[in-house]
Order: C-alpha cells, then structure tokens, then sequence
C-alpha cells in the first residue's frame, strides 16, 4: 500500500511596503495585505512631520486701512488749524474794534447842476442821441480817530434810477482822507454823447417828461486802503451810491439846479471773486 504524503498549498504573503511620508497634516499611509489577496491601507499621524506651507489669500482691505487713517487725520488736523486760525482771527478783529472803534468814511452830494440834458430823435425814429452835462460837488468826510483811508482815483458815473440808463460819466484824482478829515470836490463834471437803441429811449422818456424832475443816481467806484498808525492793509473796491435827486431839464442857456434835499450816499464792499463781483 502506497503511503500519502500530505500536501500543503503554500499560502502567499505580501511584504508590507514601507511606508510612505507625505499627506496633510503629518499623516503616514501603510498598505497590509488581506485574506482575500486585497490590501489594506492605513494612516499613521507622524507627530515629528511638519505642516505645508499654505499661502494665506490676499485681502486688499487691510492694505488700504493705514491709508484710510491718514487721511482721516491728515482732515482733521485740517480742519483744526482752520478753526484756530478763524479763532485767532475774531479774538484780533475783537480787540481792534474795541481799541480803535473803525467806522465806514461818509459822502455826501452837497449840489448837482444839470447843464445839458437833451434827448433828440431822428424824424423817422431810426435813431437817437444823448448829450448829457453835469456839475457836481462832493464831500468825504473821516470820522475816525485812529485810521485813515488812501483812496485810488473814483469813476464817476450818473444813470436813471428807474431805468438804469446810462446819462454820463467822469472821475475824481486819488486822495488821502486823514483822521477826523473833510475833503471836499468841486466842479466835478460828468457828461457824455451817445446814440441810444429804440429800447433805451422808451424807457428814458418818459422819466424826461416828468413834472417833478426826472430821477437821478450817482455811482461811484473806487479801491481803498485802510491805514492804522504804520501799518495798512490790502486795497478793496468799494462803491458809494447816491440816490434820491431829482434833476430837472434846464431852460435856455442857464443850468438847472437837482434837488438834492433827499439824496443820501451809502458806501459798499465790491469783493471780487474770479468774473463775479459781490
């Protein structure tokens, strides 16, 4: 009788690989072997691994704060400054005037003489011309004690007052009105000769034709610079205004007397701001 020798079938393993290094986080993978010829993998945490480098996204936002607040101090150290300067400048404005006590000058119109007023129209009404001639006599009076003012040369102008219609023009020289200082103009003449539009003389005429007179302006324009012991200041224009004469057509070939009663004169700042004057 034959003897069996017993078989074995020879059972195949797997030599585990070794492992791996690499994944996020320090993690080691391993691969086993399983029973059904598959294999097996594991993740190991690597405690002496170190983490990837991972670029954080980029936030605008934060560039731009430190921006942001020098600007917000840059205006509100602005805006500080100019407080203190506006301060500064009322705390000195107070003090002169309580010093000084600055008034405006005053003029007056002490008379008008109307030597010309003439408005003649062509027979077919296609144009019209003005001659005009006016002798005036003005007075500046300084009522300060402590300031004196320095006058550039004056236009002198005369127009309508209800229409604003230009009637003539002249000047007066430049001039130093010291403190507590009378200067006064005579003979001042303000004439001219021009050819006025259909518009113009409708609405000249009938002011002409008045019983009362008819109503006249005097304006005129100037620069000024204020003087306080030895020092002075920039030069402003200023214009005076005066208003309320009532001038009459003369007869022949004697001047007619304004009447000039009523005529007061204000004197105003003409502040110039590029073409815009206030």
């Amino acid at each position: 009788m034959s003897e069996k020798i017993p078989t074995s079938k020879p059972t195949a393993t797997a030599a585990a690989p070794p492992a791996a290094k690499g994944g996020a986080g320090g993690l080691a993978a391993s691969k086993t072997a399983t029973p059904n010829g598959g294999t097996k993998t594991s993740h190991l945490y690597n405690p002496t691994s170190r983490p990837p480098y991972r670029p954080q996204p980029y936030n605008r936002r934060h560039q731009n704060r430190p921006r942001r607040n020098c600007c917000c101090c840059f205006c509100c150290w602005s805006i500080l400054v100019i407080l203190v300067l506006v301060l500064l400048g009322a705390i000195t404005g107070t003090v002169l005037y309580v010093l000084y006590r600055p008034q405006l000058p005053s003029f007056t119109l002490a008379s008008l003489r109307v030597h010309r007023l003439n408005l003649t129209t062509s027979a077919d009404s296609s144009s019209s011309h003005l001659l005009t001639l006016f002798n005036l006599t003005l007075s500046s009076k300084n009522p300060n004690s402590y300031i004196s003012f320095s006058y550039d040369p004056f236009v002198v102008s005369c127009v309508s007052s209800n229409s604003d219609v230009f009637l003539g023009h002249g000047a007066l020289p430049a001039f130093v009105s010291d403190r507590k200082n009378d200067t006064t103009f005579r003979g001042v003449v303000v004439t001219t000769s021009s050819d006025l539009d259909v518009d113009t003389v409708n609405s000249l005429r009938p002011g002409l034709k008045k019983k009362n007179g008819v109503s006249l302006k005097i304006e005129m324009d100037t620069r000024v610079m204020v003087k306080m012991g030895g020092s002075g200041s920039k030069k402003v224009g200023i214009r005076v205004t005066c208003d309320g004469i009532k001038g009459s057509i003369p007869k022949g070939m004697s001047p007619s007397l304004a009447n000039v009663s009523g005529a007061k004169c204000k004197v105003d700042l003409r502040i110039k701001i590029w073409n815009w004057t206030f």
